[in-house]
């Protein structure tokens, strides 16, 4: 693990070396603060101001050098443009070239100058965690309420870099009119989505988007899928080379991700009529489709442990796990036994190789197609999401073939159990083992980088959160910096539950808490919603089903606008909180007031708690990959395990809730179902609140 004080001076340009945060000194000034306040010497009031007018100079030299930077650069980029215009003129080509490689010279020393921001940026952020640590007092929150609002504040030039991004700007638009010089002059601007094909503005573009969390849609989409985006500049290997990636097996296990989420959501507009059919109540529709839930919390421990030495057995496995979950299904109808149904969906739920899914993504796939490839894993889930109910719409005939009933109830068994006996020939004839790739991880013990540290899951053992390769290695020497004499033991991950629970910071408790208000809020939508409406506006399973299919292609769309525009409009802590207040205000829209409950209420506060529920789970998870610790980003008992866990726990929860509200009447049920949601989304909202300013 490197030091991040070793780190900083291993990463800083000699020339500038007088400009960077003195680590050193303020880790020394803190340590002196102690021990001055431990021996009363001086009052904590009087520790915070002196403190803050150390760190205040601190700031304002790396401010004024970086402005002084950016003028120089600004000022070359003005002398070659006016050159620019005169050998265009001339349409001198060997000077074009020249002309090129000193823009280029000029992107390499913007390069330098986004480096120089973003270790100062991680400086300025640690010494602030450092302070509340070694204190005990919010001094983050003070300083940031007090100094990023302010008309004259210079932490917001070395967290917002408008200035830089300018001459980014600039840059990009001089070097497009030198690569186009031969045909008309079209602008940057007129032409937004296509991207500069030029190595220099890669890395200038990768340097930004990583110091201001800027994202398009694809890294707002990978978000959701949990797998570990390394950096590309970082400099680490990619142990995946183009010989051994195998573009079919990648595609088998996107198959089994979308296959996986259909079979999760096509019983759901005809669960309540199933339950109802085998003489329960309709209510018990939620257990039926919790238990599945249920089962993925073990589904996880047992699919991380195989896929270390094969991802074709477990994924052999998980297919014949859910061919006989569907086939019990199926045939729990005709046996009369709700027993026999509730043992199909849990082995369904054991049949879950999500984790799999995502492990071969991370180990298996290039890194220049990882991005695509985890994208593409979480739009399988949100089409078969979508297709799941749809399809169960289609299903709504009725049949008997001697003994066996097929109807709206059971085709969905039946269906998914053809779907996945051709999906286990397709993966048996098909799927190459990476057999060489896994003996090397194997051997090596992965644990730390990359493509070597991706044993973690989804639902269970989760992947560790969005964090690159450059941040990850910082984050790991947080632990570090915090005392000469600790241990090196109490830099390990997390041994047990309990030992990762006593590291969780509020910050990252009241991330936990919003992953598990969203999901619970949306199971208790989408698993109630066929009873609900059912019984106030007498929807049939087909209308059922095209509304929750309509639910679930807004998933795209709305990741598409929020990770092409809205994230690099605001800050993802502001985008945090205007979700939850939709979440909430669509909760309270839902809510029967009057004996009259009318569609279009139903149906709008749906949409609203739907799509805001989305928007947050994105935000919420980028979030909670900043604010973690360092021994949380890594190990068994991850932060990514954490919050999949209150992930699975909210749906088990919910729809446990469903079914206990059942028994007071169905005319109750929404009102009563919707409390919970209300109460923990006020107390998210709080929780927010409270811990705002330490998400800057």
């Amino acid at each position: 693990m490197v030091n991040f004080g070793k780190k900083l001076m291993a990463d800083q340009v000699e020339e500038w070396k007088g400009y960077y945060i003195n680590y050193k000194l303020m880790k020394k000034m803190l340590k002196q603060y102690v021990q001055q306040t431990q021996h009363g010497g001086k009052d904590r009031e009087q520790v915070l101001k002196d403190f803050s007018r150390i760190l205040d100079d601190q700031i304002e030299r790396i401010v004024l050098f970086l402005l002084q930077q950016q003028g120089h650069l600004a000022s070359r980029i003005e002398e070659l443009g006016e050159k620019r215009i005169v050998l265009l003129e001339e349409y001198d080509i060997s000077q074009v070239y020249q002309l090129h490689d000193a823009y280029r010279e000029v992107g390499l020393d913007l390069i330098k100058l986004l480096r120089f921001v973003d270790v100062n940026a991680t400086g300025i952020r640690k010494i602030l965690k450092k302070f509340d640590k070694r204190f005990g007092y919010k001094f983050t929150d003070y300083y940031v309420t007090t100094r990023a609002n302010h008309p004259y504040s210079q932490l917001q030039q070395v967290f917002k870099q408008v200035g830089i991004v300018a001459v980014v700007g600039a840059l990009s638009r001089n070097l497009e009119y030198l690569q186009h010089h031969e045909g008309s002059f079209v602008s940057i601007y007129d032409r937004p989505a296509v991207t500069l094909k030029d190595p220099i503005i890669d890395q200038v573009n990768n340097a930004v988007q990583k110091l201001t969390h800027a994202t398009n849609f694809m890294q707002f989409l990978g978000q959701h899928s949990l797998i570990v985006q390394e950096d590309a500049q970082s400099g680490s290997e990619d142990l995946v080379d183009d010989q051994s990636y195998h573009f079919m097996s990648l595609m088998l296990n996107l198959v089994n991700t979308f296959l996986y989420m259909v079979n999760t959501y096509i019983i759901v507009p005809t669960a309540d009529d199933y339950a109802v059919s085998l003489g329960a109540a309709a209510t018990v529709c939620g257990v039926i489709i919790g238990s599945m839930a249920v089962a993925q919390v073990f589904s996880s421990v047992y699919f991380s442990a195989w896929s270390n030495k094969s991802y074709f057995k477990p994924l052999v496995f998980s297919s014949i796990m859910l061919f006989l979950g569907n086939l019990l299904y199926a045939l729990a109808y005709d046996l009369n036994s709700l027993i026999v149904l509730l043992i199909g969906r849990l082995l369904c739920g054991l049949g879950s190789a999500r984790a799999v899914n995502r492990r071969y993504i991370s180990d298996c796939v290039p890194l220049k197609m990882r991005l695509q490839a985890s994208a593409g894993f979480v739009s399988a889930s949100a089409l078969g999401m979508a297709c799941g109910p749809a399809l169960a719409g289609f299903l709504q005939i009725k049949f008997k073939i001697y003994s066996l009933t097929f109807n709206q109830s059971t085709l969905p068994g039946w269906v998914m159990c053809i779907a996945w006996f051709i999906y286990l020939l397709w993966l048996w004839l098909t799927f190459k083992e990476p057999e060489h790739f896994t003996k090397t991880l194997v051997s090596e013990q992965p644990s730390e980088s990359g493509c070597q540290g991706n044993s973690n899951l989804e639902e269970g053992l989760a992947q560790p959160l969005l964090v690159g390769i450059e941040q990850r290695q910082e984050e790991n020497s947080e632990d570090n910096d915090d005392t000469e004499l600790a241990s090196e033991s109490s830099h390990e991950p997390a041994t047990s539950i309990a030992s990762a629970y006593r590291l969780l910071t509020p910050s990252v408790k009241a991330q936990l808490l919003i992953y598990f208000m969203l999901k619970y809020a949306m199971e208790i939508l989408l698993s109630e919603s066929s009873v609900v409406t059912t019984y106030y506006f007498s929807w049939t399973t087909s209308v059922v089903a095209i509304f929750l299919a309509i639910l679930g292609l807004t998933v795209l769309p709305v990741n598409a606008i929020v990770g092409s525009y809205i994230t690099n409009l605001f800050e993802d802590r502001q985008i945090l909180l205007a979700s939850e207040v939709m979440v909430l205000i669509g909760i309270i829209m839902s809510f029967r007031f009057t004996p009259h409950y009318s569609i279009p209420q139903y149906v709008i506060s749906a949409l609203i708690t739907f799509v805001f529920a989305e928007v947050l789970e994105g935000v919420n998870l980028s979030l909670l990959s900043r604010v973690m610790s360092s021994r949380l980003s890594r190990g068994t008992y991850n932060g990514g395990l954490l919050s999949t866990e209150a992930g699975t726990l909210a749906r088990v929860v919910a729809d446990a809730t469903i079914t206990a509200a059942g028994y007071l009447g169905t005319d109750l049920l929404l009102n009563i179902t919707l409390v919970p949601s209300l109460v923990i989304c006020i107390v998210s909202i709080a929780a927010t609140l409270y811990t705002y300013n330490n998400l800057y």
